[in-house]
């Protein structure tokens, strides 16, 4: 199956319910009703799931001279797998991008506990949102980092004398996006092709339980069927 967008898909499922033809979505209650139902199943689908169209390459944003080790998350980043950072401080046209090791807030704060806050020839202490103080090494590479708030990661060190904070150019990071759903005819839903075929089906298997108050016992096979396909492939996609 093609992807399809909004429209198509409710003209689809109109059809097999027996209901009224429309050019547009929002022509009668029924239809405005099943896009509705195609959008909240799109969601019930998306949510929960690593599908591998949903991961992404991205850049965290620089820091700032007052918290020179705080980074925040793109917006339209919702999980992060990794981060790297490029720790070459030679001045050479040399990239040495190095993964990061995550810590819990718990760990994270442990280690920089441990740091001596009166050493100001090596430590900056760093006042988070929180107002927790942290203990940031001024004179080392980044090795460790965590996020207090899911918006943030904040690392343990950088070199004051390189550079005045982290900066967005040498990050390179791997995660989850987010997703959107527009209710429009033109609207193609963000799933790869093979999975249009599973989406319909359970968006059809919906709409004649909630809107007809019976079942389709065809749309809710074919659900079934394509569920088992998309988890096979889901899973194939993290290993």
């Amino acid at each position: 199956m093609a992807k399809m967008t909004v429209l198509e898909m409710t003209q689809d499922i109109l059809s097999d319910m027996n209901s009224d033809e429309v050019n547009t979505i929002n022509a009668t209650l029924e239809s405005a009703q099943v896009a509705q139902i195609i959008k909240s199943t799109y969601f019930n689908i998306i949510e929960g799931k690593e599908f591998a169209h949903l991961k992404e390459l991205f850049r965290l944003d620089s820091g700032t001279s007052t918290r020179p080790t705080h980074m925040a998350i793109p917006e339209t980043i919702i999980d992060v797998d990794w981060v790297k950072y490029n720790i070459e401080t030679a001045a050479v046209n040399k990239d040495l991008y190095t993964k990061m090791i995550y810590k819990t807030p718990d760990e994270f704060l442990y280690i920089l506990e441990k740091r001596d806050s009166t050493d100001t020839t090596n430590i900056k202490v760093v006042t988070d949102p929180s107002s927790t103080l942290l203990n940031i090494n001024k004179t080392k590479v980044p090795q460790y980092y965590t996020s207090f708030d899911d918006e943030t990661i904040v690392m343990d060190g950088y070199i004051a004398t390189l550079e005045t904070n982290l900066q967005q150019s040498k990050t390179n990071c791997f995660g989850k996006r987010s997703v959107t759903f527009t209710v429009s005819d033109s609207f193609i839903p963000d799933l790869p092709v093979q999975m249009f075929t599973y989406l319909l089906a359970e968006a059809k298997s919906t709409c004649f339980v909630v809107l007809k108050q019976m079942a389709n016992p065809k749309a809710e096979q074919t659900a079934v069927t394509q569920k088992r396909r998309m988890d096979t492939i889901r899973l194939e996609s993290i290993n």
